[in-house]
């Protein structure tokens, strides 16, 4: 890579350190999310990808994230996020053979039972 591409990569790179850490939090959100959504099966070959103790690391995880950054995240962002972590926490309950009792599915320790 010459100077000019090197410059040019730069530019449309940003820095770590410029990222507001709303966006930094929302992006690791969505990582955790989709990561869940095709561990609980969600995804194109479900059968395949299913693994409901990998999915509920994850949701247990995002769950974690969410509630301990929402007071900063603001209602809008924090919003979002609940309702994602909402709805992978009730399609984990419908994909578990002997769904947990209530409150004990994964991150309702944090957020409350899930109906």
């Amino acid at each position: 890579m010459n100077d000019t591409e090197r410059e040019a990569l730069d530019d449309l790179t940003r820095d770590i350190g410029d990222v507001p850490a709303v966006e930094i939090i929302s992006t690791a959100a969505v990582h955790l999310m989709s990561a869940a959504a095709v561990k609980i099966g969600l995804a194109q070959d479900p059968e395949q990808e299913r693994d409901l103790d990998e999915a509920r690391k994850l949701v247990e995880a995002l769950a974690g994230l969410v509630v301990a950054s929402a007071p900063a995240l603001g209602n809008l962002h924090a919003r979002s996020l609940r309702d994602g972590l909402r709805t992978l926490q009730l399609a984990f309950r419908e994909a578990s053979l002997v769904p947990d009792a209530r409150g004990e599915g994964p991150g309702e320790k944090l957020t409350g039972p899930v109906n």
